[in-house]
C-alpha cells in the first residue's frame, strides 16, 4: 500500500506553507506500509517555540484554505516545543529543534520511502545545523567580547 493521492497533495502543502515559514529540515515519510492508521508523516523543526507555533498556524491555515482539511486533533500547544497536527490521511510534527535531535524521529522510519516535497522545502535539509553552527559561533563571540572588558 502507499499514500493515496489525498495524502500526498496534503503533505506537499503543509511542507511548503512550512518552508515559507522557514522551518527546518522539512522531511516527509510514506508509513502507510507500517502503520494502519495514517499514510504519511511530516516532520520539521524550528529553533524557538515561537516559530514551531508560527509553522503550525501556517501550516493549518493553508491546509484548511487550500484543501479544506481542519486536523481532527491538535496537541503540544501549551508548550510549543513538539506540536502534532492529525489530518487522519497525514500527521504533521513540528519540533523545537532541541526535541528533534533528541528524539530523532528520521531513525525510527528511515525504513520508509521519502515522500517528494517542494524545492522549497527540500531546500531546508541541514538548516538547523547551520543555525545550531552561527548561533554557537555568536555565543562564542559574546564570551570572547566579556573577557576583553
Amino acid at each position: 500500500m502507499t499514500a493515496t493521492d489525498r495524502s500526498i497533495e496534503l503533505i506537499q502543502t503543509a511542507a511548503q506553507a512550512a518552508a515559507d515559514k522557514l522551518a527546518h529540515d522539512i522531511i516527509a515519510y510514506d508509513v502507510s506500509d507500517v502503520l494502519s492508521i495514517t499514510d504519511a508523516f511530516l516532520l520539521a523543526s524550528a529553533p524557538n517555540d515561537r516559530q514551531v507555533k508560527s509553522i503550525v498556524d501556517e501550516i493549518e491555515e493553508r491546509l484548511q484554505k487550500e484543501l479544506g482539511a481542519k486536523p481532527v486533533r491538535r496537541e503540544g500547544d501549551r508548550d510549543a516545543r513538539w506540536i502534532l497536527l492529525d489530518y487522519v490521511d497525514i500527521v504533521v510534527h513540528v519540533q523545537h529543534s532541541e526535541e528533534r535531535v533528541f528524539y530523532a524521529l528520521e531513525r525510527l522510519w528511515k525504513d520508509c520511502p521519502e515522500l517528494e516535497l517542494p524545492a522549497d522545502a527540500k531546500a531546508t535539509r541541514g538548516k538547523a545545523q547551520e543555525h545550531a553552527r552561527l548561533q554557537a559561533a555568536e555565543e562564542d563571540g559574546a564570551a570572547g567580547f566579556e573577557e576583553l572588558r
